[in-house]
């Protein structure tokens, strides 16, 4: 195998690669069905939980009895707007459900007035985080669902913390309040019940939480696949994904003790954590046969006559922000997925932030890593070039041999390995660096596509966003006539006119898949093919001027 051959299995793999992650993004592996219990679901039920566990309450007023106004996608036309410096959200005051987030440091497009919104309540679009009390006395029952009481439908933080409280009397003189606790500079928000019982009986409820969105199918194309669906967290796996396939195959039904549910899209989060001890039970359905549901329940809570208690949540909406989501639970930060290579992509993106810290520029920050890469590198990318020029040097010979034996193969096989043993030359010299660069380049790819820090992140000119592909092809144009060079100062391989051509013409085709690879990505391997010529000229003439003062001394 010589390098220009190993070029060939390199592109192999990366096309393959690429194929794959396609195939995999559209036909992901689902969760195995698991056996629940039976429960009573009116088809009219969209928006609670099923009853999954042996805490369930009495049949009358089962969770899978519960009818839901978020079904119907009927939200009060008074909503409770709150305003921080990170979100603007609208609560719906029947149920006191999230309705609409709106991401206010995050354009909706490159250079757009709008704000990014994540969660909605468009009947064609719907996607809401809801949370309520079922069970033997809970608030969600058969008949509908708890319109709370508000103060005012206005607030706005102007200090490190805000609180919104819904308050809910019930006949019997018990109160309930759902209080929703904004915190400057963060994405979580704290949903807290404060209940306390003034009946002569105990009470039991169970607190659930869940996310529902339209089924959308995924974004992206074969070269820039995103994933947009479930996913959850619990004991026995710090990250599984649940597809929409998934949850129409199977419904979720686990018990863990930890964890969260959380729906994904491109650079964006939205995540249920529970804040409770005790086992939680994790659940997905599929209503209406368009709408998706993930979510949690805890177990039974029982109040005495006369006590109160306190039920907490965490709802994080917001970017994939490592450091951000790593504060807010455990293992919620690998939904930045990097793939089989993420511990390969983890450090590359450490180091991008690092320099990013001080280049300011993500464009910057890419061609800086590509030169700290390439350093690395370069004790091993050295033998590489030896070898290539060591078989550039023994070219002549090499054609003398393929004209003296002609199609006799195997006489020029073993002419060829006699002539690289007298010449000390390895043909497989070029080809462990090479392969030592592709889960690089796959590693940064998934930290380019996968980063919402890179997200509109301009470099200079006419590159406005490095996450996304070069409106004008001229990095990737660029790109494929670096390759060209490369190319050319390369040994010519002796091997048949056919696959002669075929290498002749992988710059094109490079160039042609990389159209539409995001720029930064672009960017990063025209930086590695520069310096990579670089390097060859300087090793190159380092030879010829060694053997040219051998041949002196001779």
């Amino acid at each position: 195998m010589n390098s220009p051959r190993s070029i060939l299995f390199i592109a192999f793999l990366v096309v393959s690669f690429f194929l794959y992650q396609s195939w995999l993004i559209d036909t992901a592996p689902g969760t195995q069905p698991v056996q629940q219990q039976q429960t009573t679901i009116p088809t009219a039920d969209t928006s609670v939980p099923l009853a999954t566990s042996e805490t369930a309450v009495p049949e009358a007023t089962s969770l899978g009895q519960q009818p839901s106004a978020p079904t119907t996608i009927n939200v009060s036309q008074q909503r409770i707007r709150v305003e921080t410096d990170l979100l603007n959200v609208e609560i719906d005051p029947l149920g006191g459900d999230i309705v609409m987030a709106q991401l206010t440091q995050f354009g909706r497009t490159q250079d757009s007035v709008e704000r990014f919104e994540l969660l909605h309540p468009a009947a064609n679009n719907l996607y809401i985080a809801q949370s309520g009390l079922v069970g033997t006395h809970g608030t969600d029952t058969a008949e509908g669902r708890p319109m709370f009481y508000v103060e005012q439908f206005a607030y706005e933080l102007s200090g490190d913390r805000l609180e919104v409280p819904l308050s809910l009397q019930l006949d019997d003189g018990s109160t309930i309040t759902k209080i929703f606790i904004f915190t400057a500079g963060s994405y979580a928000v704290d949903v807290v019940y404060n209940i306390t019982n003034a009946s002569g009986e105990h009470k039991q409820l169970q607190f659930y939480a869940q996310l529902k969105q339209i089924i959308a199918t995924s974004s992206g194309n074969m070269m820039m696949p995103t994933y947009r669906g479930a996913a959850y967290s619990w004991d026995q796996d710090r990250y599984e994904k649940y597809s929409f396939d998934d949850m129409r195959d199977a419904r979720l039904n686990r018990s863990t003790e930890k964890g969260w549910v959380a729906m994904l899209e491109h650079y964006f989060v939205s995540a249920w954590i529970p804040r409770t001890a005790g086992t939680k039970s994790l659940y997905s359905r599929v209503i209406n046969g368009d709408q998706a549901i993930i979510g949690l329940q805890y177990p039974v809570t029982v109040i005495a006559p006369g006590a109160s208690a306190e039920i907490r949540s965490t709802l994080f909406i917001g970017p994939k922000d490592q450091d951000a989501m790593e504060l807010v639970a455990e293992d919620l930060n690998l939904t930045v997925d990097y793939g089989f290579l993420w511990w390969l992509a983890q450090p590359i993106f450490k180091l991008l932030q690092f320099l990013q810290n001080f280049l300011v520029n993500w464009g910057l920050s890419i061609i800086a890593v590509t030169i700290i890469i390439k350093m690395l590198l370069y004790p091993l990318t050295k033998k590489q070039y030896v070898s290539m020029a060591k078989m550039r040097m023994i070219q002549p010979k090499l054609t003398a041999l393929r004209e003296r034996y002609g199609d006799d193969r195997q006489k020029m096989s073993q002419a060829m390995m006699k002539l690289y043993k007298d010449e000390k030359v390895n043909p497989l010299g070029g080809c462990l660096p090479m392969l030592l660069q592709l889960p690089i380049f796959l590693a940064l790819y998934w930290v380019l596509l996968e980063s919402v820090e890179l997200r509109h992140a301009p470099l200079f000119l006419w590159i406005e966003d490095l996450s996304a592909k070069d409106p004008f092809y001229i990095l990737p144009l660029l790109m494929g006539a670096s390759m060209f060079v490369m190319q050319k100062l390369q040994p010519t391989p002796a091997t048949d006119p056919m696959q002669q051509k075929i290498l002749q013409y992988m710059p094109v085709i490079f160039t042609v898949f990389f159209l539409w690879f995001p720029s930064g990505l672009v960017l990063y391997w025209l930086s590695n093919n520069l310096i990579t010529i670089a390097q060859m000229q300087w090793i190159y003439r380092g030879l010829e001027k060694q053997g040219m003062m051998e041949r002196r001394k001779k």
